[in-house]
């Protein structure tokens, strides 16, 4: 099993690692023709509006839509969770537009006000570790989005069939449990 990681900005090596701790091969993904070669992807974290810039420069945008149409399942953690919300607030427009949700920006505030802590991960463990980095906020979801995670009352995981997002990054940590999670919605899906 193969997952690609869109190395456009963002925490790719470090996906890749879980990804390979968790048991299948991390490919860093460049070329909009690489999608064929995966069976996932994950959109890492970084800056939402400079990734989307990227994707549009590079072609991603109507080739991922296409991926999720084929079925295939993405994973968006931090930023990436903003590229595939159907809407950011106070954004004109979506990235992806695929996961029926609405975010917010830097809803965590600054940098200096990162942090980690434990959570609880509906289908995952109760105590995955969770880096927050200016992380976003799921505002609302719509009726098929399934809420796994929140962090003081605010949903800060979610599922949607083959899409998944997490506001933290799961990467920066020792701790592969979402992406053989991820890896699971994979399996099923193929």
């Amino acid at each position: 099993m193969k997952i690609g990681v869109l190395a456009l900005q963002g925490a790719v090596a470090e996906h890749i690692r879980l990804i390979e701790k968790a048991g299948a091969e991390g490919v860093i993904v460049k070329k909009k023709e690489q999608l064929d070669e995966v069976d996932g992807m994950i959109i890492p974290g970084g800056e939402s509006t400079t990734i989307g810039k990227l994707m549009r420069r590079f072609d991603f945008i109507e080739a991922l839509r296409g991926f999720h149409r084929q079925g295939k399942p993405i994973f968006g953690t931090c930023a990436g969770l903003i590229v595939i919300a159907k809407e950011i607030i106070g954004e004109p427009e979506a990235h992806l537009g695929l996961m029926d949700m609405k975010v917010s920006r830097n809803a965590f505030g600054r940098q200096r006000e990162s942090f980690e802590t434990n959570l609880a991960v509906k289908g995952v463990a109760d105590d995955v570790r969770a880096v927050f980095i200016r992380a976003p906020l799921i505002d609302e979801v719509g009726e098929g989005v399934e809420v796994l995670s929140t962090y003081r009352d605010q949903i800060v995981a979610a599922r949607q069939g083959s899409l998944l997002a997490a506001s933290f990054h799961p990467e920066l940590t020792d701790d592969e449990r979402m992406h053989a999670y991820f890896l699971d919605m994979v399996r099923e899906a193929r």
